[in-house]
């Protein structure tokens, strides 16, 4: 009784330390643009301003850069599974040449930082003129030797059977992977959709870099450039912030029990 009352007692003290910088992000939205970072601290607003929130709802150029940063993690998380399903599918179930020296450059991939090769990438990008563009921000990336390494892991896992019952009644590399493999891989398609998606909408260095467009900019981007020009408006930004946060919060929230199902069957073999 006594260590069931310390396991919940000390999961109801990280769950508060988690959600508090959330929840108080949420309330100062309401603020007054001095009364954020006024002392001494007080967590709820002398008077709450709704219409620091109606504000952004109203600004276009916020909900502009909300739907061009969906828009954009919507088909991030598309191409990245296409592609990385692909490839883990090649690397754990087909034979070709190279395969053991090609899947040994995939896992290098993992150790490199995408900082480390950033201004390589600007250089690509800029000779192929992608710049200023949606494709900048949905193409490179898209291939990750992680994701690859997650989804070959849960292929290896299932079972052969099925695939040699297919490639009995005829079909085809294509039809085992679309009608066997794609059925069969719903809680690993949920854990790279969701965590690529989460990567494009928490993205500021690349498109910093890549778009000058303010039709283009993220949510992050605005948010920097709010916080550049009007940065004594932080009841604003705060409420920005939460705006930005909430789609992310209610992803989470709908597929939190796919993704931990996901992670869970997709133990390393």
């Amino acid at each position: 009784m006594i260590g069931r009352v310390i396991r919940y007692g000390t999961a109801a003290l990280f769950t508060v330390a988690a959600l508090f910088p959330l929840a108080w992000m949420a309330v100062a939205g309401f603020k007054a643009k001095t009364e954020v970072v006024a002392t001494p601290f007080q967590f709820f607003p002398e008077m709450w301003r709704w219409e620091n929130y109606a504000q952004l709802l109203g600004d276009a150029a916020f909900l502009r850069s909300l739907a061009v940063t969906f828009t954009g993690a919507v088909l991030f998380a598309a191409l990245s599974l296409a592609v990385n399903a692909l490839g883990a599918y090649a690397f754990a179930r087909l034979d070709f040449a190279l395969k053991r020296t090609l899947w040994f450059v995939v896992l290098t991939t993992m150790f490199v930082p995408g900082i480390a090769i950033m201004l390589t990438s600007f250089v690509v990008v800029t000779q192929l003129g992608m710049l200023d563009s949606l494709a900048v921000l949905v193409i490179p990336g898209a291939a990750s030797g992680l994701q690859v390494f997650f989804l070959r892991q849960y292929y290896l896992g299932l079972p052969v059977a099925l695939e040699e019952a297919a490639q009995l009644d005829g079909a085809g590399p294509w039809r085992v992977f679309l009608h066997i493999f794609v059925p069969l891989s719903k809680g690993a398609f949920v854990v790279v959709g969701v965590t690529s998606f989460l990567a494009f909408w928490n993205a500021y260095i690349w498109p910093v870099l890549t778009i000058t467009d303010p039709e283009l900019f993220q949510v992050q981007q605005y948010l920097a450039a709010f916080r550049s020009d009007r940065s004594s408006e932080m009841g604003l930004l705060m409420a920005g912030s939460t705006l930005a946060a909430l789609p992310v919060i209610v992803l989470f929230l709908c597929f939190q029990r796919h993704i931990i199902a996901g992670i869970r069957i997709s133990g390393l073999k």
